[in-house]
């Protein structure tokens, strides 16, 4: 008895010693230990472009969060698929996601206009990111990739690019009236808006908008910014750059994920993603504002004329969206539904900070106004 004990001992221990040794040469119990998992994304926008630096920040973040246990392969724009196509093939699998803009995927469906940019009831970008993440939105943008538009993805806000100039002109803009017969590359709200007031709209990614000028396929741009608009060499081309705008009051960048590879990570994984992209938010754009107003600078030690939007302009944005928006929220009832929960929203926290912020103009025209 003793003796077919020791045997049957003896027996468990070398199948132990078999299964710690099998762990150890990086089959499934050493991959449970924390084997590294290296995720490829790719960017709807060049390396050279600021908005790659979140991209980027987003990935360093991760790998020192998760002490090096999730990686991220951050690749421009064109390395495995085109600028528009990144949505479409993290779904597939081709990559395992992607920075990108809801707003590029209109031509899917419209309600990718107010789930990433637009006047959005007189938000700014701190309302918005409420909204996204205490208001509903977040829980909504994932609606429409995943049920809506029928897409194996997971989605977060990461990147807040703006507020966007009205744009570049090869001749002044005194009024509404003066936008007819222009060719400019704008998408999203922009497009839709400005196409009635007589625009010819043409869709590109941001490599492509100033060979486009310089071939005389368009003849003004909008771009972003002047920390982004400045290094696409826009001045180089128009001499006339408008500012501020409604038509993207507010622009966000998402993370998109594939669903599968969202569902392997752990827990904790999961969440220090969701812990990254909202820190990189929120850092990224407070050093972005003083990039633009750098970049603001420069453009004019450059010589470009810099104006300010006609508040005619300005009126006819809204006016012309708010149109645009209720005929589109009448036919398509999840566009209604997103808008309302906006509404809902900017209803209590837009009127809230009117009343408690003081216009920011005056401490700054107190101070600046003549410098």
């Amino acid at each position: 008895m003793k003796r077919r004990v020791m045997i049957q001992v003896g027996c468990a221990c070398v199948v132990l010693a078999m299964v710690l040794c099998v762990g150890y040469q990086g089959l499934p119990v050493a991959s449970a230990q924390g084997k590294p998992i290296t995720l490829k994304m790719q960017a709807s926008w060049p390396s050279g472009l600021t908005l790659y630096t979140s991209f980027v920040a987003f990935a360093e973040r991760v790998a020192k969060m998760s002490g090096g246990r999730l990686k991220i392969e951050t690749l421009p724009a064109g390395a495995v698929v085109g600028a528009f196509e990144v949505l479409d093939a993290t779904a597939r699998g081709v990559i395992d996601g992607g920075h990108t803009a809801p707003g590029y995927y209109t031509g899917k469906h419209w309600a990718a206009i107010p789930l990433s940019h637009g006047p959005v009831f007189g938000m700014d970008f701190i309302d918005f990111f409420g909204w996204y993440w205490k208001g509903g939105g977040l829980e909504l943008l994932n609606e429409w990739y995943q049920q809506v538009l029928k897409l194996d993805v997971v989605s977060f806000p990461l990147t807040p690019a703006g507020p966007q100039a009205l744009g570049w002109f090869k001749r002044p803009i005194t009024g509404w009236e003066d936008f007819k017969g222009f060719k400019m590359r704008i998408y999203g709200i922009g497009g839709d808006v400005f196409k009635e007031a007589g625009m010819s709209v043409v869709v590109l990614p941001g490599a492509e908008i100033l060979p486009a000028a310089e071939r005389g396929v368009i003849d003004a741009a909008e771009w972003c910014c002047p920390a982004e608009d400045i290094k696409l060499g826009f001045h180089s081309v128009w001499k006339y750059y408008y500012m501020p705008s409604l038509h993207e009051m507010t622009e966000v960048g998402d993370l998109v994920i594939s669903k599968k590879v969202w569902d392997s990570l752990s827990p904790d994984l999961q969440e220090l993603i969701k812990m990254a992209t909202t820190e990189v938010y929120t850092r990224w754009w407070l050093q972005y504002g003083y990039q633009n107003s750098k970049g603001l600078k420069d453009l004019r030690e450059r010589g470009i004329n810099i104006s300010r939007t006609p508040n005619e302009v300005l009126a006819k944005q809204l006016e012309t969206w708010d149109k645009i928006r209720e005929a589109e929220a009448a036919k398509d009832p999840f566009f209604k539904k997103v808008v309302e929960s906006q509404r809902q929203w900017a209803s209590v926290v837009v009127q809230g900070r009117r009343a408690m912020f003081p216009p920011y103009e005056y401490a700054a025209d107190y101070y600046w106004k003549k410098r």
